[in-house]
């Protein structure tokens, strides 16, 4: 399986995971001039912008430390044209959140962190 692919297999088991716990996943890359947000899903009050990311069992970084202040300065500022071209869910709370996935190549055994609130879109992020 390729990066691209690998990326895109991530993802659909990132928004299985959440459609499991009920949020309602209602767009997936999400692109701006800024940059992508993998998954876009609503949870009670919250808009929830998630980053999905995979790496391979055994490699020298473990999936959150992909998630660089610069990946996150990206996602508030392409979360915010996301609202500013969506009203209807501007009275949502925004959250950042990110699923890791781990895959062991090998046998394609898969671990999966999912954390909420990782960081807060404040002006030290814009």
């Amino acid at each position: 399986m390729g990066a691209n692919e690998t990326g895109l297999h991530g993802e659909v088991l990132a928004a299985e995971f959440l459609t499991r716990r009920g949020y309602r996943v209602i767009d997936r890359n999400y692109h701006s001039r800024y940059g992508e947000v993998d998954i876009i899903a609503l949870s009670d009050a919250y808009i929830v912008f998630v980053e999905v990311k995979v790496r391979q069992a055994g490699g020298k970084l473990h999936p959150l430390e992909a998630v660089s202040p610069s990946k996150c300065r990206k996602l508030v500022k392409t979360a915010l044209l996301y609202l500013q071209t969506h009203p209807e869910y501007q009275e949502l709370q925004p959250r950042f959140d990110v699923a890791a996935i781990t895959i062991e190549p090998r046998t394609n055994r898969k671990w999966f962190d999912y954390l909420s609130n990782v960081f807060e879109a404040d002006e030290g992020w814009i």
